[in-house]
Formats: C-alpha cells, sequence, structure tokens
C-alpha cells in the first residue's frame, strides 16, 4: 500500500477499491479465525471492563474505591461484628475509639457526598458486646459446684486466696494467665 491517493478521487472511495483489490487478490483468505463468531460479539459492553480487570489482577476489592463517608457508614454498620471476635473489653473500646477518631477526622475536613454519620456509643457497644459474648460462651459453674470442688487448682486445699485472685482479674475485664 504505498500508492498514493489520487487528488481527485475521495477518501473512502480510494480505501473501498484497495480492500476490493485485496480480496479480489485473497489476501483476507485464511485469516485466522476466519468462519468463528466474534469473542464477546452480542453482549453489552461494560464501560468499566478495564477497572474491574485491573481491581481483579491486582486483587484489590472495590471499597477502595469507595468515598470516605460511605466507608465510615459501612464500618459503622460492620462494628458489632467485628467486635465479636474480641476477647477483652479494652480491645471493644479501643476499636471503638479508633473509629470515633476516623468519623471525627472526616466531620472536621468532609470530602466526598456528604453521608449523616455521628461518632458511635463505645458503651452502647461494650453493652452489645458483653451479650453477645455471654450468650456464646458456656455457662460458668457455681463456686460451691462438684465440678469446681474436684477441681485441685480451685478447691478447698488451694485456698480461697485463688479463687479471689481470678475474680479480681474477670472484674477488671483482664485476661487470665
Amino acid at each position: 500500500m504505498t500508492e498514493r491517493k489520487p487528488p481527485k478521487q475521495t477518501f473512502e472511495s480510494w480505501v473501498d477499491k484497495q480492500i476490493h483489490e485485496a480480496a479480489e487478490r485473497g489476501e483476507f483468505d485464511n485469516l485466522p479465525g476466519t468462519g468463528k463468531p466474534i469473542p464477546g460479539a452480542g453482549t453489552a459492553s461494560d464501560e468499566d471492563w478495564w477497572l474491574r480487570g485491573y481491581l481483579r489482577r491486582e486483587g484489590v476489592s472495590g471499597d477502595a474505591l469507595l468515598p470516605p463517608s460511605l466507608l465510615l457508614r459501612r464500618d459503622i454498620e460492620h462494628l458489632s461484628e467485628d467486635v465479636r471476635e474480641l476477647t477483652t473489653e479494652r480491645q471493644v473500646r479501643a476499636a471503638v475509639s479508633e473509629l470515633n477518631k476516623r468519623i471525627v477526622d472526616w466531620l472536621r475536613m468532609p470530602e466526598g457526598p456528604f453521608v449523616p454519620i455521628a461518632p458511635v456509643n463505645a458503651d452502647e457497644i461494650v453493652a452489645q458486646w458483653r451479650i453477645t459474648r455471654s450468650a456464646a460462651e458456656p455457662k460458668r459453674e457455681q463456686p460451691g459446684s462438684a465440678t469446681t470442688a474436684s477441681s485441685p487448682a480451685l478447691s478447698d486445699e488451694a485456698g480461697p486466696r485463688l479463687r479471689r485472685r481470678w475474680r479480681r482479674r474477670w472484674r477488671r475485664g483482664g485476661e487470665p494467665e
């Protein structure tokens, strides 16, 4: 295709002439994919196909694209599920405190769509955590029951001092040793 377009001929007719001549010479015969359907023909085109492919290749979730206000709203809704796995009240309060810090930072300098968000009440979350935790834990034996008396660590021979220490630890929310 080293020929130049003749000056008096339109571009479309010149291109059509070139295609017609190539077809007559058989240059379009035996091309790869001849007679096969075009991949993706007939399906609706997605404008963000490249973005979805990039996120899938990089292993990034779509949450990275959400504005901060929607991320905070989602984190508030999932907070009770997230703290369910924590073992101490101190950890629960730290998680709520961290979320509240992010909320206050966003409230000072909001960006993205405005979504009504307020800091979370830590006492309510701790109360919910305690309820779900007490429902999930098996009931503890009473101090005078048969299983406690037969246990060497908490028997009367070990003394009431050991039982008091354990009770103190649980009251403070600390982990047993």
